[in-house]
Parts: structure tokens; C-alpha cells; sequence
């Protein structure tokens, strides 16, 4: 994002991107590798969450979530890709720039507070397994949640949904969708903070903090006894997740803020960075389908079927994926 009212000049780092022919290729690749995956490894995930995995567990519930909106990235993304192609030149009009600019950013942060929920959920089931105990009740609680982490979103990215996104460039000849933002979008550097505050902080940082506490208390809880089977799992499922926050979405969301404020206030640009840190954040919809392997044993067990893999058969782990779908929620 570049702030910019409509007719100040870009900073050179903003025209050496867009006339950076091999730098988005290199964009254009990596999106077009997460589409394929996302579509493939998701398509496979609702499947199977859809008509395959029942009884329909709060996990299972978060997972549906977290493939709806990563489906909706796939579905996305190549226009996307037809944009980058094409030099940064959007042609598809203003409504079309925010809706796909609302998808890409709704995909994250629901992505964000969907993992936070599976922690909670596993946390709950886990460490605190008295608690949240009637299944229908929870199951009520994440069919509220799922629709809370949608309005929370959404009121956060508002702006995004009243402003045109379009920004002419008559120099380069060039339309950009999103890649320069009106600093006249929001009245005043107070709304701009708050604005920003919002993405960075209530919809990646309070829930990465969250997640990562709840994941690090399931691994303390299973350390104390000897069911090996979970707490390797456990382990792997928390491993994952956190890869997935500090690989996907801190660059994306530290380099937003530096990139943010050195524009508000010092004229300066990181935007290169960030654009790419930003293409890197679509990763984590490739990623998902493996949270859903180690977090739901029902999920499990109908994808070794499909790839005719052996299910693990010994009386320990019997006990264990036992003790992990009455507590857990699969």
C-alpha cells in the first residue's frame, strides 16, 4: 500500500516495482503454485469435512471455515495473476478491484482467528476438559464464533469496501488495483492508526498470542504423562500452526506497519518487501489441510483411506485417538 492523495507523485521505490518486469513473474509463479495447491488440497479438505467427517465437531465446524475462505483465495487468485502479468494494469473495474481486494484480506484474518479458535478448542478439551463439556453447546459456540471472526473482519476492513481501490498511473500508462491507497481514504492520521492498529494488532497479534499460549499448554499438559501417540501429534499440529503465523502472516503484517508509518509520516517506502511478504502470506491456504491431518482423527483416518495409507493400529495409539476425540473434538 502506498498512501497517496490523487495527483502526488509515487516514490521511486513504488514505479521501480511496477515497471520490475521479473519480479512479477516471480509473483505470478508463486501465485500461480498456490492456486493449484490451494484449489487441489482444499478442494479435498471440504470433501472430506463436508460428507466424509461426522459427527460435526466445533474443530470440524473451524475447519469448514478456514476452507471456505481458502477457497475463496484459490478462487481469486488468478485474477490476481492476470494482473500481475499484465504489469500491474487492472481492467476489470472498481467494484471488481475491492472485491478481490476484500477476499485476499479476509482470507487472512479469518485464516488468523480460525487457528486461534481451533487452539482455544483444543486448549478447552485438552487442559481444561470439564469445561465447554455438552457437544451441542459447543457446537452452538462455533457456529456463533465462525460468524463473530466474518463480523469482526469485515468491520476492520470496511475502508476497503467504501473507497475505489483503482489508481491511475498515466505515466506508466497503467491502472493498479490496491498497490496505491488513497491516503484520502481515511479522514485524518488518527483514523489511519486506527486502521492499522485494527489489522496488526487485533486481527494478528492478540490472536497470535493466544494461539501460540494454547498450544504451548496443550504440549505442557501431555508432557506429563506417557501418551506419546497425542503428544506427538499435539506437537506436530502446534509446530505447523506457528510456522503458518511466523512464516505467513508476521512479515506480511510487521512489514504492513513499517511500510505504513514511514509512508504517514516520513516519505519513505519498504514496498517491495511488503508486496512480496504479501504474496508469501497466500501460503498459508497450502498449509491448512495439513492443521486439519493433526487436529481431527476423523479427517485422518478418510485420508489414509483415500491414499491407501495404513492406520496406525497399536492398543496405544487406539487409546489415545480414543481419548483425543472425546475430549478434543476431534
Amino acid at each position: 500500500m502506498t498512501n497517496a492523495s490523487s495527483r502526488i507523485p509515487l516514490d521511486n521505490a513504488t514505479l521501480s516495482l511496477f515497471q520490475n518486469a521479473k519480479i512479477s513473474i516471480v509473483i505470478s509463479v508463486i501465485y500461480m503454485i498456490v492456486t493449484a495447491i490451494n484449489l487441489l488440497g482444499n478442494g479435498l479438505s471440504m470433501w472430506l469435512l463436508l460428507f466424509r467427517t461426522s459427527p460435526k465437531t466445533p474443530s470440524i465446524i473451524f475447519m469448514l471455515n478456514l476452507t471456505l475462505t481458502d477457497l475463496a483465495l484459490g478462487s481469486a487468485l488468478p485474477f490476481q495473476i492476470y494482473y500481475q502479468l499484465k504489469g500491474y494494469h487492472w481492467t476489470l473495474g472498481s467494484n471488481m478491484c475491492s472485491f478481490m481486494t476484500l477476499v485476499f484480506y479476509t482470507n487472512m484474518y479469518c485464516s488468523v482467528l480460525t487457528m486461534m479458535a481451533i487452539g482455544i478448542d483444543r486448549y478447552l478439551g485438552i487442559v481444561r476438559p470439564m469445561m465447554f463439556r455438552q457437544t451441542q453447546k459447543r457446537k452452538s459456540i462455533a457456529v456463533i464464533s465462525c460468524f463473530l471472526m466474518w463480523g469482526v473482519v469485515l468491520g476492520v476492513l470496511y475502508p476497503l469496501m467504501t473507497t475505489d481501490l483503482t489508481y491511475d498511473i498515466p505515466e506508466l500508462k497503467i491502472i493498479t488495483c490496491f498497490d496505491v491507497l488513497k491516503k484520502s481514504m481515511l479522514p485524518s492520521d488518527f483514523a489511519w492508526a486506527l486502521f492499522l492498529s485494527g489489522l496488526v494488532f487485533i486481527l494478528f497479534f492478540f490472536p497470535f498470542c493466544v494461539t501460540t499460549f494454547c498450544y504451548v499448554s496443550v504440549i505442557r499438559k501431555l508432557a506429563k504423562d506417557s501418551k506419546t501417540v497425542q503428544k506427538k501429534r499435539a506437537i506436530r499440529l502446534a509446530i505447523i500452526v506457528l510456522l503458518v503465523f511466523v512464516i505467513c502472516f508476521a512479515p506480511n503484517n510487521i512489514l504492513l506497519l513499517i511500510h505504513s508509518i514511514l509512508r504517514l509520516f516520513y516519505d519513505k517506502s519498504v514496498y517491495m518487501a511488503y508486496k512480496l511478504s504479501l504474496c508469501f502470506s497466500c501460503l498459508n491456504s497450502c498449509l491448512d489441510p495439513f492443521i486439519y491431518y493433526f487436529a481431527s482423527k476423523d479427517f485422518r483416518q478418510k485420508l489414509r483411506a483415500i491414499i491407501r495409507m495404513p492406520s496406525l493400529s497399536s492398543g496405544d495409539s487406539m487409546k489415545m485417538e480414543q481419548k483425543e476425540t472425546l475430549f478434543s473434538g476431534q
